[in-house]
């Protein structure tokens, strides 16, 4: 059957990387020294595992089902929500609005940086400059995502374009899109999620959204985690 094929197929391609994550060079190997530290929390990854469900049931499954691993950049489709979230709320008023409109804080005083909108944040359009979390922006500048793709001149800085006229894998300006909503909703980001997506959709609670070990902020008189855009950096 296709289906049983399928299943094997994803047993014998199981990913290269090492099961201990929390490898340095495990996910930020091509980061140049010192921007390949990693700041937030890993755990040793599991195996493959995968459901297949068809009409409401569940048909086929293997692995270790339970297991909560790493999803790396998926949290850039969370993030993304969350933005949605606070359309919805009144929060942003219109997502070409200037970020630096909204006064929340002064990541957008620059010549460069003060005509970025929630839309160049989110399509990853917005040619930041600076640094966050004490990763600079050049440390993504150049990167090429995708299979045997040549990644060697990552980190290399390069002339900057005006917000919105290039696409960059940035994950320094994904992690400030997740800054500036820490800030719009004066709470951290999983706790958005869990009340207007996960609770709702009735999700486990076994879910995990971090940041990094420096990435927390003071939001009226306590501390909140300022979650990252990927697992590049833990």
């Amino acid at each position: 059957m296709k289906l049983h094929s399928a299943i094997q197929f994803a047993h014998d391609n199981e990913t290269p990387w090492c099961y201990d994550l929390n490898q340095e060079k495990a996910i930020s190997k091509n980061d140049r020294p010192p921007w390949n530290e990693i700041m937030g929390p890993l755990k040793p990854r599991g195996g493959p595992a995968g459901l297949v469900i068809y009409e409401g049931h569940i048909v086929a499954e293997w692995g270790n089902i339970e297991r909560v691993d790493a999803t790396f950049s998926a949290t850039k489709s969370y993030i993304g929500l969350c933005a949605v979230l606070a359309f919805r709320e009144g929060l942003i008023n219109d997502f070409d609005d200037p970020v630096r409109d909204y006064k929340l804080c002064n990541s957008f005083e620059s010549p460069q940086n003060k005509s970025i909108t929630w839309r160049h944040l989110l399509q990853q359009t917005s040619e930041w400059e600076g640094v966050l979390w004490g990763k600079p922006d050049t440390v993504d500048h150049n990167r090429r995502i995708g299979i045997d793709i040549d990644d060697s001149q990552r980190g290399e800085k390069r002339r900057l374009r005006n917000p919105g006229c290039f696409w960059e894998y940035n994950d320094v300006r994904v992690n400030l899109a997740s800054y500036c909503l820490t800030l719009l909703f004066e709470q951290a980001l999983p706790d958005v999620l869990h009340k207007y997506i996960m609770d709702p959709i009735g999700a486990t609670n076994s879910w995990e959204w971090y940041g990094y070990r420096n990435s927390f902020i003071e939001v009226n008189g306590r501390s909140i985690p300022s979650v990252s855009g990927g697992a590049h950096w833990g």
